[in-house]
């Protein structure tokens, strides 16, 4: 395995429009990189340059040691997984696997073991002398996935592998690859739309928007901590919320509270300390800015209250808004509730016991201890 480096990577066509934007990205060896982003982003641009498809107008790409720029592909050591899975209809599972061994001249008795050994790994021993016309969506990738892996090679490269399979097979392939890199311990980048996708496997998560890296870092940090109103509203499901409103002082000790309104009625929910405290924050009071709530910080007064007893807010204690509820979505664990505040409609994570059914009152607790604040014009947070 090796690690992968993205120097200042550039990529601009002759006709002058410039799809990557000085791409900086490290990831050590054994790491799972996710690309992330909407479509046009570039990051399908930058995984075929780290494979060689495309050509680096600017910058360096190093795996290991070794700067690949000027590298044919097949001279690389990477191995590539396709959204179309790429397999040859006329070959068995067992000759599509060992089909790149046998180009490398790879004696016929090792490569029945790397077949084997790959097919055990992945459970689709009983389908190696079967055809792919004859193999579910979830097979044909697993075999996919078996060919790149019988290589043994340096890197790893998914392009979007998921994206042709229904729902439920989409969150078992999901588990399979995240087991696969924890037996394997490989270097692995893959490119995705998919937000869900991007938290539940990556090590390390790059957010990506019109070229440019928009944040980098662990999934988690990312979700706790995002950098911008795009990274804010891309990572998540539900989606964050935004409202745009002003902060006002609150209190004699130099408080700041932020104005809800809903139904004609202004509500003004303190900040803790923590936020007002922020010099960026403080240095906002009297302006608009944009707040970003996430829907499980907006949930019904009692299970919040619940919260606050077993010490989760640490002396920060929730502020209740009564609304009416436009529209109720059962998931079962959870019902989302949704209501409107400040002109825009929001979406709240409450227990199902306590939804309101639409058209009725409900007391909302918002937690704005796990809030985020944004510069409107900017974009970028602020606190």
């Amino acid at each position: 395995m090796a690690s992968l480096s993205i120097r200042n990577v550039r990529k601009v066509y002759p006709n002058g429009n410039e799809i990557l934007k000085g791409i900086n990205l490290e990831i050590e060896d054994g790491e799972f990189l996710i690309l992330v982003g909407g479509s046009g982003c570039g990051k399908s641009t930058l995984l075929n340059m780290i494979a060689g498809l495309e050509t680096v107008s600017e910058g360096d790409i190093m795996i290991g040691e070794r700067r690949v720029n000027d590298i044919a592909p097949k001279a690389r050591d990477i191995a590539m997984v396709f959204q179309s899975y790429a397999l040859y209809p006329t070959m068995t599972v067992r000759e599509n696997i060992s089909f790149g061994l046998g180009i490398r001249k790879v004696p016929k008795a090792e490569q029945k073991k790397i077949v084997d050994r790959v097919a055990q790994t992945l459970q689709i021993t009983h389908l190696l002398d079967s055809k792919p016309a004859l193999l579910s969506g979830g097979q044909r990738q697993r075999v996919a996935m078996g060919r790149a892996i019988a290589r043994d090679p340096s890197l790893f490269l998914f392009d979007e592998p998921l994206s042709n399979l229904d729902a439920k097979l989409r969150v078992e392939m999901r588990a399979e690859i995240k087991l696969l890199h924890q037996r394997l311990g490989s270097t692995i980048v893959y490119v995705t739309h998919d937000q869900i996708e991007a938290m539940t496997l990556g090590d390390k998560i790059a957010v990506m928007k019109d070229g440019i890296v928009q944040q980098f870092g662990t999934p988690q940090d990312i979700y706790d901590n995002p950098q911008n109103l795009f990274v804010a509203g891309f990572i998540g499901s539900p989606s964050m919320n935004f409202l745009s409103g002003k902060l006002v002082a609150h209190g004699s000790n130099g408080g700041a509270a932020f104005t809800l309104e809903h139904g004609g009625q202004t509500t003004l929910v303190p900040l803790p300390s923590t936020h007002a405290n922020i010099p960026a924050i403080a240095e906002s009071i009297g302006s608009d800015i944009v707040l970003g709530i996430r829907p499980e910080h907006v949930t019904d007064a009692l299970s919040a209250r619940g919260s606050e007893l077993n010490g989760a807010h640490q002396g920060y204690r929730p502020s209740e808004v009564s609304c009416t509820i436009e529209l109720t979505e059962p998931t079962g664990p959870d019902t989302l509730v949704f209501t409107q505040f400040n002109g825009a409609r929001i979406t709240c994570r409450t227990h199902p016991r306590a939804a309101a059914k639409p058209k009725q009152e409900m007391q909302l607790a918002f937690d704005l201890s796990k809030a985020v604040f944004f510069d409107p014009v900017s974009e970028r947070r602020i606190g």
